[in-house]
């Protein structure tokens, strides 16, 4: 083994011992998971058994189970059992734990019934980014994205899925039969294993038709007409590939576009983002301090009563509205070929005729005020606008708002690529940590804590790399 470096041998002896804390290096990332952890007020932040009982079996102090935690998402380890064996043999936890290692089913109590104190730990490193400046740029992006839950596809079940699965098992049933009589009609003698694996087979059925039935009973009584078995709060999520979409959670997070530090986020059961604009936008306000905030968001989002909703907190929105209209594709002129006259309270058409005011009618909660001209008939332009009797135009009684918004979009292009460069990335890394596979609890409160523990997890990353770890370190003891 000469010319090679050689190491000390495992059954060497060694009068003096090294201690462990010579094995963590100054710049090692679990000093500062030490020092967050030791700078918080505990019991303030809603963490249980910060007090110990005066009797009964001593307990682990909480601080050294968010600890465990913090380091075990961290370093893409979220399986309690897996935390148990790393306590066991990974030298930073044992410096980090004092060489305690707690139990599998200790781990997973504590993420369960902390869950109130590990958010509110969560907007408290938030709160120390804030405090350092971070959030001095007002643009916020903002973004939704499914993660699946511990529930498989074929255990959630929709209406037009138990009819699918209703129709199959009949067809399934109506084949066994038929192969029954097909061997009843046979002269030769029939093997009985043969007919003993049909019955058994059609029985099998029978219990799945009732098992069905059954939850197409339920689903009449529940609010979405969607049922779960696994994890009954999860829901099935769409994506944007064909024929493809997964059991899961609508994960929103608001995303500053200096530092790429989750500043708000939220879980919910909501399959859509079309709802999510302001209330995420009030997160990120609340959590930034920033009175004249900027946001962003991608079509998804649009919703004239999301836009009114945000500008009227004094948020201000960029989202590109979508295009449900065809008539681009028949040809026909578009409803930004059509221009408001405030004055009159008309629409100006593309041939210079004045569409007035006619009508007035409700979609939803929403007052809609309907204009077109009686002098269509005669244009000549009609083939290239309409195909009806005359062109009716549409506009919602907070229509300025929503001109205003798309004026502020038209001046501002580059928003949608800034979007994409921000907010993508921090769902990308925790993704990648997760290693592309489910939550590891169940239930919506429960779910929300474990993303709790993500974004933290990332965040500290960040600033690890945006400050490093010793004035990390000491901004935190600051």
């Amino acid at each position: 083994m000469s010319r090679f470096i050689e190491g000390i041998h495992r059954t060497q002896f060694t009068l003096f011992p090294e201690r462990i804390e010579d094995y963590i290096t100054e710049d090692n990332p679990v000093k500062v998971i030490d020092a967050f952890v030791d700078a918080l007020d505990l019991a303030e932040l809603g963490f249980s058994s910060v007090h110990p009982r005066a009797t009964g079996r001593p307990a682990y102090h909480p601080a050294l189970m968010l600890k465990l935690y913090v380091y075990g998402y961290l370093n893409k380890i979220q399986s309690s059992r897996r935390l148990e064996r790393e306590s066991n043999r990974n030298l930073e936890l044992m410096w980090l734990l004092n060489r305690l290692a707690p139990d599998f089913k200790t781990i997973a109590d504590f993420r369960k019934d902390n869950g109130i104190g590990i958010k509110s730990c969560c907007r408290q490193f938030v709160m120390l980014c804030k405090q350092l400046n971070l959030f001095s740029d007002s643009l916020i992006a903002i973004d939704g994205s499914r993660f699946s839950a511990v529930n498989n596809r074929d255990r959630n079940f929709t209406q037009a899925k138990v009819k699918r699965r209703i129709e199959a098992i009949d067809k399934s049933i109506d084949r066994y039969l038929s192969q029954l009589e097909s061997l009843d009609r046979q002269d030769r003698m029939i093997p009985q294993t043969k007919t003993r694996h049909i019955h058994k087979q059609l029985a099998a059925l029978k219990q799945q038709m009732a098992e069905v039935k059954a939850i197409e009973e339920a689903l009449e009584l529940t609010p979405d007409k969607q049922i779960s078995l696994t994890d009954p709060d999860a829901r099935a999520m769409s994506t944007n590939a064909r024929s493809s979409g997964n059991v899961g959670y609508n994960v929103q997070t608001a995303v500053d576009t200096q530092h790429h530090l989750i500043v708000a986020h939220d879980v919910s059961m909501a399959m859509g983002d079309r709802r999510m604009l302001t209330k995420m936008s009030v997160k990120a306000q609340e959590a930034t301090g920033i009175d004249e905030l900027e946001v962003i968001a991608d079509r998804g989002y649009f919703a004239m009563e999301e836009i009114k909703s945000t500008v009227d907190v004094g948020i201000t929105p960029y989202v590109p509205k979508t295009v449900t209209s065809s008539n681009r594709k028949m040809g026909l002129y578009d409803r930004r070929d059509f221009i408001y006259v405030e004055v009159d309270d008309e629409y100006k058409c593309p041939a210079g005729e004045r569409l007035p005011r006619q009508t007035k009618t409700t979609q939803g909660n929403m007052l809609m005020y309907r204009y077109w001209s009686k002098n269509c008939g005669s244009c000549s332009l009609k083939p290239n606008c309409t195909i009806g009797k005359e062109r009716r135009v549409t506009r919602w009684e907070h229509g300025k708002v929503i001109e205003i918004h798309e004026r502020r979009m038209e001046e501002n292009p580059t928003m949608m690529q800034l979007r994409k460069q921000t907010v993508e990335h921090p769902f990308g890394t925790i993704k990648s940590w997760m290693g592309m596979t489910h939550f590891k609890t169940k239930r919506l409160k429960n779910v929300a804590t474990e993303m709790s523990l993500h974004v933290l997890a990332y965040n500290i990353t960040r600033m690890i790399n945006i400050m490093g770890v010793k004035p990390l370190i000491r901004a935190i003891e600051a």
